[in-house]
């Protein structure tokens, strides 16, 4: 990652009452003022959302971690997990499948994303441009 500067990073318990907390910090760390802030809620609470869900996470004492850093005019969101011995993680692009849509709206509303595992967990990044809404939002007559 060239020159990023972390802007804030929070570790909460990998248990689904804890998303919330993880909401929050990313508003409080972008600021409501920012345009790229309500897509990166939405993204970094399904991520977070799939971690507690899917992953060791869950498990007594785990836990995930988000980080925020600061390139090029935008932000890079990394969101890291205890790991699971499941596949890696998947987009499911089909709409008439129940749930499990978390990571198509990271491909679909991210300006790159992907992941890393190793064996100490997988973390899932996702990167916005700063300064201009996702998705684009048309100018309609007044």
């Amino acid at each position: 990652m060239a020159s990023a500067a972390v802007i804030g990073s929070l570790t909460i318990p990998g248990h689904p009452e804890h998303v919330s907390e993880a909401r929050s910090f990313v508003i409080k760390t972008l600021g409501e003022d920012e345009p790229a802030t309500e897509v990166a809620v939405l993204l970094a609470s399904e991520v977070v959302t799939n971690a507690v869900l899917h992953t060791n996470s869950r498990l007594p004492g785990g836990t995930v971690s988000i980080a925020i850093f600061e390139i090029g005019g935008g932000v890079r969101i990394e969101v890291s997990d205890d790991g699971s011995r499941a596949s890696a993680p998947v987009v499911k692009g089909d709409g008439c499948v129940r749930g499990g849509h978390g990571l198509f709206l990271v491909q679909s509303l991210a300006s790159q994303w992907g992941y890393t595992r190793d064996e100490l967990g997988t973390t899932v990044w996702f990167s916005l441009t700063l300064g201009r809404g996702y998705p684009a939002q048309p100018d309609f007559p007044g």
